[in-house]
Parts: structure tokens; C-alpha cells; sequence
């Protein structure tokens, strides 16, 4: 019998043990998110980092501006761009929107300007060529202030110097702006060495401000002392030492510009508020200061045409004043019309001695000028151009004047006059017409016909006597013995000359004479000539101005 075989070993079977499940777990699938948000947080906050600060800028208006297409540019630089452009709530005014980049920060001071930059030409200068093509861009000029701004006033053109330019500013004050303008060059010696940078009129609009910027180091040579004058680019001058022309540049002829220089006498350095008066020519510019005038009023009861304020005060050639106004004074009592004229004298152009010994305004001056015009020192009207027809007044001696004491409580003070030379000259010859009109042209002729026709009468019993001879001259050669033939017939040749010589004075004297023709067109000549001399005299004396420039048409 089989003996009984053990069961087979089975293998053992793992025992189960229970596993507490994960908290999280992480999938692969999640990280590419996550490191995407990281990166993309990293630039976020780079870039809030790196964001420039956003300013205004208000322009009168948005020509050439594009919103994200617009740069703003600092030495042609890009430090920012144009976000956005509105309209103020007044509507005068156009908001323009930028972000600058980081680096701008600094640049945000209260002096920094802001323009655009377009196509400009002005005084000889082309700029803004290259935005043509590029287009219009926001040029910046950072300034020196340490006060930080968010809000600027834009330019309505390009500054002509920046702010960072070695130099200095000055101001000028004129009578009227001239040919100048923004760019205009300011010259020293015929030398470039600044720009008119800008121009206003004063408050009241009674004269101009200019400002000049001078380049260094040629600031250096503005002193206290320097003298600025206008250049014309072209200046022509006569006087004793002939024709004098004076040119400059051709930007200065077209343009104008302002020169500038300074007498040898040093001055001290100006400061920055120190004002220049610009002068209308270099003559003017380098004549010596007038620190003292005074006013005297001029009274003309003559035609002043041809004289205007700016005319000379003029002393024996020597010009010591100035015409300051001219104006009409009617008296409401004896209806008399007077023309006075004020003049300046500036004391100082006189004579060192004059200054020394007798100081303007006070007592021992104005008997000094007392004395002057009790010797006859007038003032008197003279012809400056005879092509021009203008007036001057000379101050001269005239020994036959009558004596004139000046009321030095009266201002101005009333300067005693004497009638000018064309009034003289026109009351000459009115009185040449008078004296004509007194000879009695008329009653002549009528004493010439008579006599003429007296000497008629004579020449014809001539005539009638030399009949009668003839014909007892003709018996005596019948009845007189052949004898005296020979003594009439010379008696006979005698007679015919005689007759011959009678003939011809009758035919001279007779009414159809040519010598009474030309008599009695000497005569109507004559009559004429009184006629025109009266009409001249009348015309001279409404209109004496006619003496040097001609009679004017009547449509005038």
C-alpha cells in the first residue's frame, strides 16, 4: 500500500497592511504653469521697476502729434513717447500725455522745456529739416533747477540756445524792434558771437526789450561800459571827408543783427540785472553820454514844414540838442496862430569851461545864457537838405536883435527866435512886387502914343516944306543964269539926301514901324512881367516852402 504523501508547500501570501493616503501630490503637468506665472510675475514687476515717471505738457496745438508714434528726445535722444492727447477744459490749450523712461526722473526740474519739432526758417537758419521724413518729435532742454515738476508749458518754437551753453544773457531796451528777430547775430568786430534769443514790448508799448545771448568767452567783454548799437549790414555816410560805406554780412543786410562794443575807459563787470540801451547806429552808440539837459520852447510864427522831432539843435555846427516836438498853439483872445517847438540842449556838449564855470540849472548858468542872448543869440530856422527840404534849428548871433530877458520861472523856459533866411528872402521880394505895382506902366504907353504920333506930324510938314523947295529949285534952274547951275545942282543933290534921309526916319517912325512893334512888345513884356512878379510875391507868401522845392501842382 502506497504510503500517503505530504500536501505540497504553498508559497506564503503577502499580508496586506494598510497605507494612509498623501496629503498632495504634485504632477509634472503643473510645473510648466507655474514657472510661466513665475517668469510672468518677474517681468510685471520688472517692468513697474523700470517705468519712467508720466508728465504733461500743454501746447498751444497738437500739429505733428501722434499718440504711440510721437518720441520725446533729448540731444536726439529717445527718453520717452507720447501716450495720449486731449483737449483743455477751456479748449485754448491742447494736453499732451508722456511716459518717459527711468532715467528721465532727473531731468523733471522747474526750468526744463519742452517744443516740437517741426520744419522752421528764421533769420538765415533751417532747422527741423530731418522731420520731414521721420516726423514731428518733443525736443527737451533739461534745466538747472533743483525744484522737481510734473506739468510744463510747451514752447511754441525751438529755443536758439540751450540751457547748458557757456554764455550769458543780456538785456537790451530799443525805441522799435527794427529788422531784428529771433537768430539774429549779435557781432563784436564783425565777429559772431551771440544770437537774439527772444523780444518783447515793454508794459505802456513805449519801447521793445531785446534779449541777446552772448557765447563765452566773449561774454567777458560786456562790461558796465559796453555799447550796443542796431547793424544794418550796410550803412553809407557824407560828410567832410567824403563818401564813407560801411557793410557787414549778407545775413545782416537781410535779417539785421546787433553789434556791441566797448569804449577804452574799463568798466566794472555787469551784473546779472544790468540793462543796455541798443541804439539805432554805431554813431549814436559811441557819443558821449548826456548825464544833464534842459528844455527850452521855441516860438515860430512861420511855416515849420519840414521840420520833425529828432531834428539837430545846432550851435555854429556843432550839434548841441535835439527838436523834441513840434505843436500848434491858437490864442482864444487875438485869434493869432503860433507854432512852438520844444527843444533839448544838453549843456554837457559844450565847451569843458562852460561845464566848469557855470553848472546847468543853477544861477550862474542861467545868467550865463542871459548874457548870451542879450549879444543877440537867437534861434533861427535853416534848410538841412535842399533835396530833401528838411529843417534844422540853428542857434546864432544876430547883433540887430532886439534885447530879451527870459522868464526862468516859466517851464519850459520861452527861448527868443529870429525869422529864417526864406522869410527874409520872401518879404524881399514882396516888396519888389509892391515897388512894381507902383509904377504907372499905362499912363507911360499913353505919354509914348502921344509923342509918337507928335513926331508923325513933324515928319509930314517936313515932307510938305521939302515939296516947296523942290519946286522953287526947279524955277531957279529955268530963271537963274547957267552959271549958278553948277551951285544948284549941288544944292539939288544936297536936298534928295536930305529927302532920302527924312524918308527913312518917316518910314521908322511911321504907325507900322518895325521899331514900334518891337516898342510896344517891350512895353506888353514889361506889363507882364509886373503881372508875374505879383503872382510870385502872392504865391511866395502862402506857400514859402515853394523857394527850394518848387511850385506843387494844384491836385496836390
Amino acid at each position: 500500500m502506497a504510503e500517503p504523501h505530504d500536501p505540497p508547500e504553498l508559497p506564503e501570501v503577502p499580508q496586506a497592511l494598510a497605507e494612509r493616503p498623501r496629503r498632495s501630490s504634485v504632477q509634472l503637468v503643473w510645473l510648466i504653469p507655474i514657472v510661466a506665472a513665475l517668469i510672468g510675475g518677474w517681468l510685471a514687476v520688472q517692468a513697474v521697476l523700470e517705468r519712467g515717471p508720466v508728465i504733461t505738457i500743454s501746447f498751444t496745438s497738437a500739429e505733428g502729434l501722434e499718440p504711440g508714434k510721437t518720441k520725446v528726445k533729448y540731444k536726439n535722444v529717445d527718453i520717452g513717447q507720447l501716450t495720449s492727447v486731449a483737449l483743455s477744459e477751456n479748449r485754448a490749450q491742447v494736453i499732451a500725455t508722456v511716459e518717459l523712461t527711468r532715467q528721465a526722473e532727473g531731468f523733471l526740474v522747474e526750468d526744463t522745456r519742452f517744443w516740437i519739432v517741426r520744419p522752421r526758417i528764421s533769420a538765415g537758419q533751417v532747422t527741423g529739416l530731418g522731420t520731414l521724413f521721420s516726423g514731428s518729435y518733443i525736443g527737451m532742454d533739461v534745466g538747472k533747477s533743483t525744484k522737481s515738476r510734473r506739468l510744463f508749458n510747451g514752447l511754441d518754437s525751438a529755443p536758439i540756445v540751450s540751457i547748458d551753453l557757456p554764455g550769458r544773457n543780456f538785456d537790451l531796451h530799443a525805441k522799435d524792434l527794427g529788422s531784428l528777430d529771433i537768430g539774429s547775430p549779435v557781432y563784436l568786430r564783425r565777429v559772431q558771437v551771440g544770437q537774439v534769443v527772444a523780444f518783447e514790448l515793454e508794459p505802456g508799448g513805449k519801447s521793445v526789450r531785446v534779449k541777446i545771448f552772448v557765447n563765452a568767452p566773449h561774454d567777458r567783454n560786456v562790461n558796465a561800459n559796453t555799447r550796443f548799437w542796431k547793424a544794418s549790414g550796410f550803412d553809407v555816410a557824407l560828410d567832410a571827408s567824403g563818401v564813407r560805406v560801411d557793410t557787414q554780412s549778407l545775413a545782416t543786410l537781410l535779417f539785421g543783427g546787433v553789434s556791441f562794443e566797448t569804449p577804452q575807459e574799463p568798466g566794472a563787470a555787469p551784473a546779472d540785472k544790468v540793462e543796455f540801451t541798443l541804439f539805432a547806429d554805431r554813431d549814436e552808440a559811441m557819443r558821449h553820454p548826456d548825464t544833464s539837459e534842459e528844455t527850452y520852447v521855441l516860438v515860430f510864427e512861420e511855416s515849420v514844414r519840414g521840420l520833425s522831432p529828432g531834428a539837430p539843435l545846432d550851435f555854429r555846427g556843432v550839434v548841441v540838442g535835439e527838436v523834441t516836438a513840434v505843436l500848434l498853439d491858437t490864442d482864444p483872445a487875438t485869434s493869432e496862430v503860433r507854432v512852438p517847438v520844444e527843444v533839448k540842449l544838453y549843456p554837457e556838449r559844450l565847451r569843458q569851461r562852460y561845464r566848469r564855470e557855470a553848472v546847468p540849472g543853477q544861477p550862474r548858468h542861467q545868467a550865463l545864457v542871459q548874457r548870451l542872448v542879450e549879444r543877440g543869440l537867437r534861434a533861427q530856422l535853416r534848410t538841412g537838405s535842399l533835396l530833401t527840404g528838411q529843417l534844422y534849428v540853428a542857434l546864432d548871433f544876430f547883433p540887430k536883435a532886439p534885447r530879451v530877458k527870459l522868464d526862468w520861472k516859466s517851464n519850459p523856459v520861452a527861448f527868443p527866435t529870429a525869422p529864417s533866411t526864406i522869410e527874409e528872402l520872401q518879404g524881399a521880394l514882396t516888396s519888389i512886387a509892391k515897388q512894381l505895382e507902383k509904377v504907372p506902366f499905362d499912363a507911360l504907353g499913353s505919354d509914348l502914343q502921344r509923342s509918337l504920333k507928335q513926331l508923325d506930324a513933324t515928319l509930314l510938314t517936313l515932307n510938305r516944306s521939302l515939296g516947296s523947295a523942290e519946286k522953287v529949285i526947279q524955277r531957279l534952274d529955268t530963271e537963274v543964269a547957267p552959271e549958278a547951275h553948277a551951285a544948284l545942282s549941288d544944292l539939288r543933290r544936297t536936298l534928295a539926301a536930305a529927302e532920302r534921309t527924312l524918308g527913312n526916319a518917316d518910314r521908322t517912325l511911321s504907325t507900322d514901324a518895325p521899331i514900334q512893334h518891337e516898342l510896344r512888345d517891350a512895353l506888353r513884356e514889361v506889363t507882364r512881367a509886373a503881372e508875374a512878379m505879383r503872382a510870385l510875391a502872392d504865391y511866395l507868401e502862402r506857400h514859402p516852402e515853394a523857394i527850394l522845392r518848387g511850385r506843387r501842382e494844384e491836385n496836390e
